[in-house]
């Protein structure tokens, strides 16, 4: 089932938020995320906030129908464009996850889409992606989404071998997400992602390289790939520890993750930020840059998060609590946090030190610079870039990020 929520102050009743918040907003890209809570089944990996027909049966009605969910969604935009007041930035990115979204009609993604168009405007230059699963869409439903305003998609891959699609209980069969880039082409899309997933249980190196061969040739100009978290809570993790199969250690990872960046690197993607390869500059995925760099994004939907100027909020979980709190007129905040300068800070360390151009050296303190000149000798950071007053991973270091990161935010 979905992870829990984080702890936080209550959130204001109408969801308004701090005057400090929108101060300097106009320096700052505004994105949107709209999280659609469906799944057609429930894979053994994932504890996302995403639902089952069967979850939802008796649970909310026709609150959580998937029916009527794009009109509740349109919603909450309505309710971000009265919380920001008067502020004029037009969106920068718009990205629906989920969750499918493709379980909707491809017209009710356009519907979101024009919700926030109509309340805020789209830059000229938009980026405006959907998630999509390589099973729910066709070349009719992509034209329609191109359509409709969007212009970047991203397609479940997982793997091309059946036997670890059949571990990560996807639905899909190899070959189609492959399919799906072709068609996504056809239908007039420029940019495509293919996310895949390595260290499964059961997975060799062979399978490995397979399946990243296999996302090369269909010619898509992104490729993130992630290594598999074993959540507590979920049905993979209760076979692990049944013994039904067995689990991947760091060595595994770590050894997928160079194949992974030889593999990319010879095709020509460049590494952007450590689990995402591009083609090209323009081929990166702007939505989640903003992410990295603090930004601000406005996310609706249930269990959907957002960050505005230091303001970071998160919405009920449950479907029909979160149509039935917008249908009272109120906000579905279920808590929030006011980031001090240091929460700042270390974040800003966190996210930005994945990044490729990497974080500033001013942003540590005297024993993270310390620790930045220990990681320098060791090899982990680039010796040019720290010259030049920046933190920058190595491929060494990016195998060793969660462990560099901890270091230097002290």
């Amino acid at each position: 089932m979905p992870s829990a929520l984080p702890d936080g102050e209550p959130m204001p009743e109408d969801g308004a938020l701090p005057a400090s918040a929108l101060e300097g907003a106009a320096s700052r890209p505004l994105g949107f995320y709209l999280h659609v809570p469906y799944c057609a089944t429930r894979c053994g990996y994932c504890d996302f906030n995403t639902y089952t027909a069967t979850e939802l049966r008796g649970s909310g009605g026709v609150l959580a129908s998937r029916d009527n969910y794009a009109d509740t969604l349109a919603d909450e935009v309505r309710l971000a464009r009265k919380v920001m007041g008067d502020d004029p930035r037009p969106v920068r990115t718009v990205f629906v996850g989920g969750g499918t979204p493709t379980l909707l009609a491809a017209a009710d993604l356009v519907r979101m889409l024009a919700a926030v168009r109509d309340e805020f405007g789209l830059a000229d230059d938009a980026e405006i992606t959907t998630e999509a699963n390589p099973e729910s869409v066709d070349t009719a439903y992509l034209s329609e989404l191109r359509e409709g305003g969007f212009n970047r998609v991203s397609f479940g891959m997982q793997s091309a071998r059946q036997h670890v699609l059949r571990v990560l209980d996807r639905t899909h069969t190899p070959g189609r997400p492959e399919a799906c880039v072709a068609e996504a082409r056809a239908a007039g899309f420029d940019h495509v992602n293919l996310d895949l997933i390595y260290g499964t249980p059961g997975e060799s190196d062979d399978d490995w390289r397979a399946s990243l061969d296999a996302a090369i040739g269909a010619g898509p100009d992104h490729v993130s790939a992630y290594a598999l978290i074993v959540e507590e809570g979920t049905q993979l993790a209760r076979r692990i520890r049944r013994g039904e199969v067995p689990m991947t250690d760091d060595d595994v990872h770590a050894d997928r993750y160079l194949i992974a960046d030889e593999v990319l690197g010879a095709a020509g993607f460049d590494w952007y930020e450590v689990s995402n390869w591009a083609t090209s500059e323009a081929g990166r995925c702007l939505h989640n840059e903003l992410y990295w760099r603090g930004a601000d994004w406005w996310g609706a939907g249930p269990g959907a998060h957002s960050h505005v100027g230091g303001v970071r909020w998160w919405n009920v979980k449950h479907p029909g609590a979160y149509a039935s709190a917008l249908a009272s007129g109120g906000s579905p905040g279920a808590g929030r946090e006011v980031l001090s300068g240091e929460d700042r800070r270390v974040e800003r360390i966190l996210l930005e030190l994945r990044l490729r151009e990497g974080c500033p050296l001013s942003l540590l303190r005297e024993a993270g610079l310390s620790a930045s000149r220990r990681a320098l000798e060791r090899g982990l950071l680039e010796p040019g870039p720290y010259e030049a007053g920046r933190a920058v991973l190595t491929l060494r270091g990016r195998l060793l990020a969660d462990g560099v990161v901890r270091e230097l935010v002290d």
